[in-house]
């Protein structure tokens, strides 16, 4: 059993995908961590499986070490959002179900027939979405982590998408000057590096093409200097954009947004 005390620092809030909840288990719980699990799974039906996170976030693959501490011995989720299906293995490839909000906000605003790309697609959450959701005249998706980019091929499989989404399996900065292709939209959905990767968006960009750029800030005077980043790294590469509207797409960390800067080239 739990103290009062050792209840007052169980987590209140985690993730679940799929059938596996995500929990931050705080030192002075680790030997109460199973009975905490195990807990979790008979208050909450969906969750069969808890895993907890050991450690960040790593690596150019994105990846995140996690321990499974009651229920099934998995780490392979199948999730539903926003109409489509997405299968990922938690700790081999980068996804957020926080960001399901953000991805159908994405979506809503392409137009019939835009041609899109996603940088950074991860297991292809976004170009599913948007496919699902609105009527692009083709997406574009490009992921350097190979086990990622196999369950983006899986799910787009899976999903009936396979005449609207192209994927690209290396670094944006390889593929995209390859594509030879300009595009309406371009996401950048990876918030700590995104900015070194402006120049490679600009070269599939064209006037009037869109680009969401996300990064990480506290509160509106960062949210401030990230724009102000924006802007100065189009007047490096002679372009002139328009900030159309700064969005926050979540929590990060106590205190920090991922902020998403919708600005358009003109």
């Amino acid at each position: 059993m739990l103290t009062k005390k050792e209840l007052e620092n169980v987590p209140s809030s985690f993730d679940v995908v799929g059938s596996i909840a995500i929990i931050d288990i705080p030192p002075e719980l680790k030997k109460k961590e199973k009975i905490i699990a195990e807990t979790m799974i008979k208050l909450f039906k969906p969750v069969k499986t808890v895993v907890k996170k050991s450690g960040i976030h790593y690596g150019k693959y994105r990846r995140q070490k996690l321990d499974v501490i009651a229920g099934e011995k998995t780490k392979v989720a199948e999730y539903k959002e926003s109409g489509v299906r997405i299968k990922v293995d938690l700790e081999k490839a980068y996804f957020s179900s926080r960001l399901g909000t953000e991805r159908l906000r994405i979506a809503k605003r392409v137009k019939p027939k835009e041609k899109v790309l996603v940088m950074f697609s991860g297991v292809a959450p976004f170009p599913l979405v948007i496919a699902k959701n609105s009527k692009p005249g083709i997406i574009y998706a490009v992921e350097m982590n190979p086990v990622a980019h196999e369950y983006a091929e899986h799910n787009v499989v899976l999903n009936k998408m396979q005449d609207k989404i192209k994927l690209f399996k290396g670094d944006v900065r390889d593929v995209v000057p390859k594509l030879k292709k300009k595009f309406d939209r371009i996401l950048m959905p990876m918030p700590k590096t995104s900015r070194t990767f402006l120049e490679t968006a600009f070269k599939a960009a064209k006037k009037g093409t869109i680009i969401h750029f996300y990064a990480f800030g506290r509160e509106e005077d960062e949210f401030q200097l990230i724009r102000d980043a924006v802007k100065e790294e189009c007047k490096q590469h002679k372009k002139k954009c328009r900030i159309i509207r700064t969005v926050k797409a979540g929590h990060y960390a106590p205190g920090v947004y991922r902020v998403c800067i919708d600005f358009r080239l003109l």
